[in-house]
């Protein structure tokens, strides 16, 4: 499901109703907890937190115009996602949250690679999503980045 949407706010406005507040405490909860430096930014469509180009100026490699993207959040036919790169990108980020999931859902994980997927509201862990937020800094990102992603 692609929701057309010019801002962060208009985005969400644009949410079903049903999932308009889980959204919007995620967004809340991320972005009280994501280190200084990343910003909020509409990156391929979705929400999210990226590292603008005054910090990373050569951008992302698939699109250098594009800022680095880090977190996004999506409402999607049938879940709402939270897509996390030091998820995908750092096996010891991946290992943490897999373990720590059952100590705050009682919910089976659901993800892919990058992308971890609620078909509930109810069922978003948002304690443990502002502990994600907080564990990898700009620095550290974009030295995964270079190290791991970059082209």
């Amino acid at each position: 499901m692609r929701i057309a949407a010019y801002s962060f706010d208009n985005y969400l406005e644009k949410c079903p109703k049903d999932r308009q507040e889980a959204m919007k405490k995620l967004r809340n909860i991320i972005g009280e907890n994501i280190p200084d430096g990343f910003e909020e930014a509409l990156s391929y469509g979705f929400p999210g937190w990226v590292v603008p180009h005054s910090i990373y100026p050569a951008g992302y490699h698939c699109k250098p115009l594009e800022p680095l993207p880090f977190v996004g959040m999506a409402s999607q036919k049938h879940f709402i996602a939270l897509y996390h790169m030091g998820i995908y990108a750092m096996p010891e980020i991946l290992e943490w949250f897999v373990k720590e999931y059952p100590k705050y859902s009682k919910t089976k994980l659901d993800m892919g690679k990058s992308c971890i997927r609620w078909k509930k509201p109810e069922h978003i862990p948002f304690e443990l999503i502002g502990k994600l937020a907080k564990k990898i800094t700009v620095d550290d990102w974009i030295k995964t980045y270079d190290k791991h992603l970059k082209r």
